[in-house]
């Protein structure tokens, strides 16, 4: 296989699933959670797949032998395990690259960046989870804000285990449907708008609320 060939088949790892259950058996579940962990976990890895593979792999184990309740829990880790180790990076090296480079990382947009996550820590790393890209690098950030670690934790194991099962289990029930098989991107963003309406809904209502506030204080 090619170097090519391999980041095709990374990229589209989402279609060869069944593939791996064949080859790996198992140990696909393995696989899986190194993939979830890298896609999470990994500031410079957002390229690869996590709500279509997830997706895949429950679909996949809707029809083989291998316990799906084990498979979510196991992808549950690899996910809470990415955010954390994207946290430490951002953590860590990220402050350091602050300190070292300032002409780059200016002062003032950290500060925005801690106040940002002072304000909406929580609910932006819940709904990051579901949001390809910002969730890689939205626990990087909120690692280099300093975010106070507990509440990191919360919204980490929160938006884990919401995550991994919604779209394992939808795969599971629903991905056999002829139609979800016929259009399978257009199901996955389905899934995606569906899951973050009650997270968006809040926002815009938050936002809404300070803005009369602000009106409100400034007539006054």
């Amino acid at each position: 296989m090619s170097m090519q060939e391999f980041f095709e088949f990374i990229l589209h790892l989402n279609l060869y699933v069944g593939q791996l259950v064949q080859e790996y058996h198992a140990f696909t579940c393995v696989i899986l959670m190194l993939i979830i962990f890298g896609e999470t976990g990994l500031v410079i890895m957002p390229f690869l797949p996590g709500d279509s593979l997830l997706f895949a792999a429950g679909l996949v184990f809707s029809t083989v032998k291998y316990d799906i309740t084990l498979l979510i829990v196991l992808l549950i880790i690899a996910a809470f395990a990415g955010d954390n180790c994207n946290y430490w990076i951002g953590r860590i090296l990220g402050r350091k690259a602050c300190v070292r480079y300032p002409t780059v990382f200016k002062p003032q947009y950290l500060i925005a960046t801690e106040n940002f996550y002072a304000k909406y820590g929580i609910m932006a790393i819940v709904l990051a989870r579901f949001l390809p890209l910002l969730r890689t690098f939205i626990p990087f950030f909120a690692g280099l804000s300093r975010m106070y670690y507990q509440k990191f934790l919360i919204a980490s194991i929160i938006s884990a285990t919401a995550w991994v099962s919604l779209f394992t289990l939808t795969g599971y029930y629903f991905g056999n449907l002829p139609w979800v098989q016929s259009n399978f991107s257009l199901a996955i963003s389905l899934i995606i708008i569906i899951s973050v309406l009650p997270a968006l809904y809040k926002g815009i209502a938050y936002f809404f609320a300070r803005r009369k506030k602000t009106v409100n204080v400034t007539r006054l």
